[in-house]
Protein backbone atom coordinates (compact mmCIF):
# COMPACT_ATOMS: atom_id res chain seq x y z
CA UNK A 1 0.00 0.00 0.00
CA UNK A 2 2.77 2.61 1.07
CA UNK A 3 4.23 2.43 -2.52
CA UNK A 4 1.40 3.02 -4.05
CA UNK A 5 0.23 5.97 -2.39
CA UNK A 6 1.88 8.59 -4.16
CA UNK A 7 -0.46 7.18 -7.49
CA UNK A 8 -3.65 7.34 -5.15
CA UNK A 9 -2.70 10.74 -3.81
CA UNK A 10 -1.81 12.50 -7.04
CA UNK A 11 -4.94 10.36 -8.79
CA UNK A 12 -7.27 11.68 -6.15
CA UNK A 13 -6.51 15.41 -6.44
CA UNK A 14 -6.79 14.88 -10.32
CA UNK A 15 -10.12 13.12 -9.92
CA UNK A 16 -11.18 16.18 -7.63
CA UNK A 17 -10.24 18.09 -10.48
CA UNK A 18 -12.07 16.53 -13.16
CA UNK A 19 -15.08 17.33 -12.19
CA UNK A 20 -14.72 20.81 -11.70
CA UNK A 21 -16.41 22.49 -14.77
CA UNK A 22 -13.61 24.77 -16.27
CA UNK A 23 -11.00 22.63 -15.51
CA UNK A 24 -13.12 19.50 -16.61
CA UNK A 25 -11.97 19.74 -20.27
CA UNK A 26 -8.05 19.49 -19.30
CA UNK A 27 -8.20 16.83 -17.55
CA UNK A 28 -6.64 14.28 -20.28
CA UNK A 29 -4.56 16.74 -21.72
CA UNK A 30 -2.58 18.40 -18.55
CA UNK A 31 -4.09 16.97 -15.22
CA UNK A 32 -3.46 13.56 -15.54
CA UNK A 33 -0.06 13.81 -17.26
CA UNK A 34 0.92 16.41 -14.36
CA UNK A 35 -0.80 14.55 -11.39
CA UNK A 36 1.66 11.29 -12.36
CA UNK A 37 4.60 14.03 -12.66
CA UNK A 38 3.68 14.63 -8.88
CA UNK A 39 2.93 11.13 -8.19
CA UNK A 40 7.17 10.25 -9.69
CA UNK A 41 8.21 13.56 -7.44
CA UNK A 42 6.32 12.20 -4.41
CA UNK A 43 7.76 8.59 -5.28
CA UNK A 44 11.43 9.79 -4.50
CA UNK A 45 10.63 12.07 -1.89
CA UNK A 46 8.66 8.93 0.10
CA UNK A 47 11.74 6.56 -0.96
CA UNK A 48 14.49 8.79 -0.70
CA UNK A 49 15.89 7.71 -4.25
CA UNK A 50 18.20 10.59 -6.05
CA UNK A 51 19.41 8.81 -8.73
CA UNK A 52 17.35 8.50 -12.42
CA UNK A 53 14.14 6.76 -13.05
CA UNK A 54 13.71 3.87 -15.32
CA UNK A 55 11.25 4.33 -18.15
CA UNK A 56 9.53 1.44 -17.04
CA UNK A 57 9.01 3.08 -13.28
CA UNK A 58 7.40 6.25 -14.62
CA UNK A 59 5.37 4.04 -16.75
CA UNK A 60 4.15 2.01 -13.84
CA UNK A 61 3.50 5.00 -11.65
CA UNK A 62 1.51 6.88 -14.77
CA UNK A 63 -0.77 4.07 -15.57
CA UNK A 64 -1.39 3.87 -11.83
CA UNK A 65 -2.31 7.20 -11.44
CA UNK A 66 -4.30 7.55 -14.47
CA UNK A 67 -6.37 4.39 -12.86
CA UNK A 68 -7.02 6.02 -9.27
CA UNK A 69 -8.03 9.39 -11.30
CA UNK A 70 -10.61 7.63 -13.73
CA UNK A 71 -11.72 5.86 -9.90
CA UNK A 72 -11.87 8.55 -7.94
CA UNK A 73 -13.10 10.91 -10.93
CA UNK A 74 -16.21 8.41 -11.88
CA UNK A 75 -17.13 7.93 -8.80
CA UNK A 76 -16.87 11.72 -7.79
CA UNK A 77 -19.55 11.75 -11.36
CA UNK A 78 -21.29 9.74 -10.74
CA UNK A 79 -22.39 11.03 -7.24
CA UNK A 80 -22.77 14.39 -7.99
CA UNK A 81 -25.05 13.05 -10.71
CA UNK A 82 -27.35 11.36 -8.38
CA UNK A 83 -27.27 13.76 -5.62
CA UNK A 84 -28.44 16.46 -8.42
CA UNK A 85 -29.91 14.54 -11.07
CA UNK A 86 -28.09 16.95 -13.59
CA UNK A 87 -24.96 16.06 -15.77
CA UNK A 88 -23.29 17.95 -18.81
CA UNK A 89 -25.87 15.31 -21.56
CA UNK A 90 -28.88 16.61 -19.02
CA UNK A 91 -27.82 20.37 -19.69
CA UNK A 92 -27.25 20.13 -23.44
CA UNK A 93 -29.75 18.04 -25.02
CA UNK A 94 -31.34 20.56 -26.62
CA UNK A 95 -27.85 21.50 -28.55
CA UNK A 96 -27.56 17.84 -29.16
CA UNK A 97 -30.82 17.06 -30.85
CA UNK A 98 -30.18 20.12 -33.21
CA UNK A 99 -26.88 18.72 -33.92
CA UNK A 100 -27.98 15.22 -34.60
CA UNK A 101 -31.41 17.09 -36.82
CA UNK A 102 -27.72 18.20 -39.25
CA UNK A 103 -26.16 14.30 -39.40
CA UNK A 104 -26.03 12.95 -43.22
CA UNK A 105 -28.07 9.57 -41.67
CA UNK A 106 -31.10 8.74 -42.59
CA UNK A 107 -34.18 9.74 -40.41
CA UNK A 108 -34.57 6.55 -38.58
CA UNK A 109 -31.26 6.24 -37.66
CA UNK A 110 -31.47 9.94 -36.51
CA UNK A 111 -34.34 9.11 -34.69
CA UNK A 112 -32.89 6.01 -32.76
CA UNK A 113 -29.99 8.30 -31.67
CA UNK A 114 -32.29 10.73 -29.96
CA UNK A 115 -34.71 8.11 -28.57
CA UNK A 116 -31.48 6.40 -27.09
CA UNK A 117 -30.21 10.30 -25.24
CA UNK A 118 -33.59 11.23 -24.33
CA UNK A 119 -33.81 7.73 -22.23
CA UNK A 120 -30.64 8.26 -20.91
CA UNK A 121 -31.93 12.07 -19.88
CA UNK A 122 -35.02 11.05 -18.99
CA UNK A 123 -33.31 8.02 -16.54
CA UNK A 124 -30.61 10.44 -14.72
CA UNK A 125 -33.79 13.30 -13.72
CA UNK A 126 -36.21 10.77 -12.89
CA UNK A 127 -33.69 8.14 -10.76
CA UNK A 128 -30.44 10.19 -11.04
CA UNK A 129 -28.64 6.88 -12.30
CA UNK A 130 -28.18 5.70 -15.73
CA UNK A 131 -26.65 2.28 -16.71
CA UNK A 132 -24.92 3.48 -19.96
CA UNK A 133 -23.91 6.81 -18.52
CA UNK A 134 -22.35 5.10 -16.04
CA UNK A 135 -20.83 2.46 -18.13
CA UNK A 136 -19.39 5.45 -20.65
CA UNK A 137 -18.14 7.22 -18.04
CA UNK A 138 -16.05 4.67 -16.58
CA UNK A 139 -15.08 3.10 -19.52
CA UNK A 140 -13.72 6.87 -21.17
CA UNK A 141 -12.15 7.50 -18.00
CA UNK A 142 -10.04 4.78 -17.95
CA UNK A 143 -9.15 4.56 -20.95
CA UNK A 144 -8.05 8.04 -21.57
CA UNK A 145 -6.49 8.86 -17.96
CA UNK A 146 -4.79 5.28 -18.01
CA UNK A 147 -3.43 6.25 -21.61
CA UNK A 148 -2.30 10.09 -20.79
CA UNK A 149 -1.44 9.07 -17.05
CA UNK A 150 1.31 6.37 -18.83
CA UNK A 151 2.41 9.29 -21.37
CA UNK A 152 2.80 11.61 -18.25
CA UNK A 153 4.51 9.13 -16.61
CA UNK A 154 7.22 8.56 -19.38
CA UNK A 155 7.77 12.13 -19.65
CA UNK A 156 7.68 13.01 -15.56
CA UNK A 157 10.27 10.74 -15.72
CA UNK A 158 11.94 11.73 -18.59
CA UNK A 159 12.37 15.43 -17.40
CA UNK A 160 13.24 14.26 -13.74
CA UNK A 161 16.30 12.47 -15.41
CA UNK A 162 17.28 15.70 -17.04
CA UNK A 163 17.26 17.10 -13.91
CA UNK A 164 19.28 14.32 -12.46
CA UNK A 165 21.89 14.63 -14.86
CA UNK A 166 22.39 18.26 -15.37
CA UNK A 167 22.99 18.22 -11.54
CA UNK A 168 25.38 15.35 -12.09
CA UNK A 169 27.23 17.43 -13.85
Amino acid sequence: MKKHLPAIVSGFGAGVLSIVPLAKGLTCCIIVPVAAYIALILDRKSTHDTGRISASRGFIIGVMTGVFAAVFGSAFDILITYITRSNDIVASFPEFQKMINDFPVSEAIRAEIIRMFQNLRNDIVTNGFSFLYTFSVLINNFVVNTLFGAIGGLAGAQIINNRVGDSEE
